[in-house]
């Protein structure tokens, strides 16, 4: 009798495991079979039924933002949409689609609303309206952003490339390059650059003075790939407190994933410290495209992208730590959350609608093992300390101080953080804790400008401390100045610049209006800063002159 008891309970317990394996295959296949339409039944012809219209929703205006609604925002059911307005946009568009205002519209704002359409999934992207007068060509044809760099030696170039060896895929899967015995030549009339991926032209262009040059190809090219080639594999990153994932390009090439975690109103709480900020995407893009206008070119190529998180994430991740946040929410949305510091939980997880998820792409630089980068403390870094003062902050003198100490007491390097300070305090960015240089170029090389997310919280708001390096040393690039006293012009106002280049970007409008002209007011800010040293100190000892006599010719004539 006690073994029949025995056995009747282990059968009980198979029945219950395999009820509890049948309900959670069920649950997992339930999306998809809703997501079927009729049409990928077999045997039916008729017609998809038409897509029920979406809730509207309350219109929502920035306003007060409390520390709830900056956390929980990526759980929302409309995360996903770049902001409130392209909402707005979608909704005009179909009203118009369907021969007028809606009745709650009352037909107003309908050109407004039309002007900007939300963009589906997988459309191509209408070309921009051209500009009357084209202000970013015309800048970028100005005397100050065609100066010659001085001439390239082997030693200026980050790699010296055997230009008789064909780009071969299969040796990018190695860990080496492969060049003995695995050569494979180009046949007659194909230059071997052709052969290269946009991701290696990019790489072997970078030199001592830049990452890429100002009429590169391959970095329009490269953006295209960002947004188009497809993704074969997913991992998240170590390191950092915010979730970000490395996404690997059937051409092999990678890129860093930022996915969005705010919409474009949305501004930081004045009570959140620098160091517990969201990390956003916009602003990693408009970053790339604002250091391209100030001629920097220190930031690598950065695009946004709808990422599907089924199809193009969870379903090419081998990464068993983020394949295992994915979960479906009430709302019947594909959501994630991943591993990191800050923000990785379900009460923060991101959220498509129901799978699709937009988010920046920065392309890669060259691999560690082939091109070492040096990592420098930032000499202006701030304490990441609720109550502590870092020493710049007490010290009026700090500078001189800095100027005794090794990079800085020689070279440019100085100059290059003047270039930072100035970069950063455009964007409102106080999170510049590290930076790093390619250790092939020693110290006489550029400052690469990773890193902006925590750019672009503020439009309402401008962090003078970050301008604090250049109110101290009271340095700076004549070429430097000579490009912000232009972007302080009319005809190349630096918002209506930033507004046309971000146009070109698949998922614009990237920043909201009231960013685009704190730019312009910061700008003001910064040149009365360099004013202010000039008078106390001589235009000779502030402006260090970098251009050779022939461009400070044309520049004066102009």
């Amino acid at each position: 009798m006690k073994m029949l008891l025995v056995r009747k309970f282990r059968v009980l317990i198979l029945m219950v495991f395999l009820v509890a394996c049948t309900m959670h295959i069920m649950i997992d296949l339930l999306p998809r079979l809703e997501r079927r339409g009729p049409e990928s039944r077999p045997g039916c012809s008729c017609p998809p039924p038409a897509a029920p219209a979406p809730p509207r929703a309350a219109p929502r205006w920035p306003g007060k933002h409390t520390l709830r609604i900056l956390q929980d925002f990526s759980a929302e059911p409309a995360s996903n949409l770049s902001s409130q307005s392209r909402e707005a946009a979608e909704r005009g568009a179909a009203a118009e689609r369907g021969g007028g205002a809606g009745p709650a519209d009352g037909g107003g704002g309908g050109g407004a609303a039309r002007a900007r359409r939300l963009i589906p999934p997988g459309a191509p992207r209408p070309p921009p309206p051209a500009a009357a007068s084209a202000p970013l060509a015309a800048l970028f044809q100005h005397p100050l952003y065609r100066a010659a760099l001085p001439p390239l030696g082997d030693g200026d170039l980050l790699f010296n490339v055997n230009s008789d060896i064909r780009f071969n895929p299969r040796a990018a899967e190695q860990t080496e390059w492969q060049n003995e015995d695995n050569e494979e030549f180009l046949p007659t009339g194909e230059t071997s650059i052709d052969s290269y991926p946009n991701w290696l032209k990019f790489h072997i262009g970078i030199n001592r003075y830049e990452l890429y040059s100002r009429h590169n190809p391959a970095i329009e090219a490269l953006l295209q790939d960002l947004v188009s080639q497809k993704i074969t594999s997913v991992a998240m990153k170590s390191g950092g407190t915010q979730l970000k994932l490395i996404m690997t390009f059937q051409n092999y090439g990678q890129a860093l994933f930022k996915p969005m975690k705010q919409t474009r109103e949305q501004e930081t709480p004045p009570d959140f410290f620098y160091f517990s900020d969201y990390e956003r995407h916009n602003a990693e893009i408009a970053a790339f495209h604002l250091d391209r206008i100030l001629d920097f070119r220190r930031v690598p190529p950065v695009a946004g992208r709808l990422v599907n998180m089924t199809k193009e994430i969870r379903d090419v991740t081998r990464d068993k730590k983020l394949w295992r946040t994915f979960f479906i929410s009430p709302a019947n949305n594909i959501c994630f959350y991943g591993e990191c510091s800050y923000y990785c939980s379900t009460e923060h997880a991101l959220c498509g609608k129901p799978d699709q998820i937009e988010g920046s792409l920065a392309a890669f630089l060259p691999d560690l093992s082939l091109a070492k980068r040096k990592t420098w403390r930032n000499p202006w870094r701030r304490s990441y300390h609720k109550r502590k003062k870092a020493e710049w902050e007490v010290d009026p003198d700090y500078c001189e101080e800095v100027k005794q100490t090794p990079p800085y007491d020689s070279g440019t390097r100085i100059l290059d953080i003047m270039d930072m300070t100035v970069f950063d305090f455009l964007m409102g960015n106080m999170d510049r804790h590290h930076y790093e240089t390619f250790e092939k170029f020693g110290n006489e090389t550029f400052i690469i400008h990773l890193d902006n997310g925590r750019g672009f919280g503020k439009y309402s708001h401008d962090e003078l401390s970050i301008l604090v390096p250049l109110n101290q040393c009271c340095r700076i690039r004549k070429s430097t100045y000579l490009r912000l006293q232009l972007l302080a012009k009319e005809e190349y106002k630096l918002s209506q610049l930033m507004k046309e280049s971000l146009l070109k970007d698949k998922i614009a409008p990237i920043l909201y209006e009231p960013h685009l002209e704190a730019m312009d007011r910061r700008l003001r800010i910064v040149l009365k800063a360099v004013s202010d040293c000039i008078e106390k100190d001589g235009y000779d000892n502030v402006v260090e002159n970098d251009f050779n006599t022939d461009v400070n010719t044309v520049t004066a004539e102009r």
